[in-house]
């Protein structure tokens, strides 16, 4: 299913990123389900996404973070082909699996731990857009008067 955004476009400026958004999510419907994920709210602002990658070294993956996206792959080295596997289970093949990032979203680290690729993630809201609160002066206002 393809949806068209051009009335989008021609009556609204600033809002290419949420058709591109929701075109990206109908592209990402389509990706396989490996390698499993989680993705997981640690705190207001932190987030971590869980991926189960058994059987990748550290080297064989990589994470890149750029422009509001997170891609995470794997690649497998060539192995002996002399191995006859009489039942395979254990997924050996390379992959690439894509986050769309809000904006201020950053990747502040990874680390693996038992099969296990753990990527943190944290929002940094500038100050000039966090809320803030206005104080009410009390007192006695003052009008001014025309001639």
């Amino acid at each position: 299913m393809h949806i068209d955004f051009t009335p989008l476009y021609r009556s609204s400026i600033g809002f290419d990123r949420l058709a591109n958004l929701i075109e990206n999510a109908n592209a990402g419907a389509n990706q396989a389900g490996y390698p499993p994920y989680n993705i997981e709210l640690l705190d207001e602002n932190q987030y971590r996404i869980t991926m189960a990658v058994a059987g990748f070294a550290e080297s064989e993956l990589d994470i890149q973070s750029q422009a509001n996206t997170l891609v995470i792959s794997g690649k497998k080295t060539a192995q002996d082909d002399n191995r006859q596997f009489l039942y395979q289970g254990i997924a050996e093949r390379s992959f690439e699996r894509r986050f769309q990032l809000a904006d201020y979203v950053r990747v502040t680290a990874a680390s693996m731990e038992n099969g296990l690729l753990h990527v943190e993630l944290e929002r940094e809201i500038p100050e000039a857009m966090k809320a803030r609160k206005i104080e009410i002066q009390s007192g006695k206002s003052t009008l001014i008067e025309g001639n």
